[in-house]
């Protein structure tokens, strides 16, 4: 078998795993998310800069804010789910590097002086950590529904205003409910890919 996990966890991971539309009103507690981070904290990401930010959204007013930012067919799924994070970059995470790659001390300002070149960087890798959070949210046996239609712009200035950060995703959090899940769309297959030189 060429793969290390098993057939189980493979299905969990990936093959049975979907985009969730709809779920219970089961609450999502903040030790499952601890140990969803504590998992996907490993996502690799250049000179470990780990640039990812999340922020919860628990109560009715936070929820309200963020709703009032999402495209028209994300709203109500958004309104009902038991947890949603915003995921974004934060601009500064070169202020962490001599901590986080001491390896490396002058990365920080041989590298990442230049703030263009941090909004790229960050974005890049804070996807990478966004990846491994679905994934995270997957293994202690969650639903994660993604999204990106909303305005990132208002989204950004409504729950990061100092300017430093931008908002690259939305995933609502929690277990499946009803017809949760689209029937699934097909994928390219392995010759449409990927190519040997």
């Amino acid at each position: 078998m060429p793969l290390a996990l098993d057939t189980a966890a493979q299905d969990l991971l990936f093959r049975e795993a979907h985009t969730a539309n709809a779920f219970t009103d089961e609450p999502v507690s903040d030790e499952q998310v601890r140990a969803i981070y504590d998992l996907v904290k490993y996502a690799p990401t250049a000179f470990n800069q780990s640039p990812l930010r999340i922020v919860l959204v628990r109560s009715p007013e936070a929820r309200e804010r963020l709703v009032g930012h999402l495209a028209e067919g994300n709203r109500a799924k958004t309104a009902a789910a038991p947890l949603t994070a915003i995921l974004a970059t934060d601009h500064e995470f070169h202020e962490e590097l001599p901590r986080l790659f001491p390896a490396f001390p002058q990365a920080k300002d041989a590298f990442f002086s230049e703030r263009p070149v941090r909004e790229h960087a960050g974005a890049f890798n804070a996807a990478l950590q966004i990846g491994y959070f679905i994934v995270g949210v997957r293994a202690a046996g969650l639903a994660a529904g993604p999204m990106t239609g909303f305005d990132a712009e208002g989204l950004t200035k409504e729950f990061f205003p100092d300017g430093d950060h931008q908002v690259l995703a939305v995933v609502n959090i929690g277990k499946p409910g009803p017809e949760a899940f689209h029937p699934r769309s097909p994928r390219l297959d392995y010759d449409e890919v990927v190519t040997t030189v």
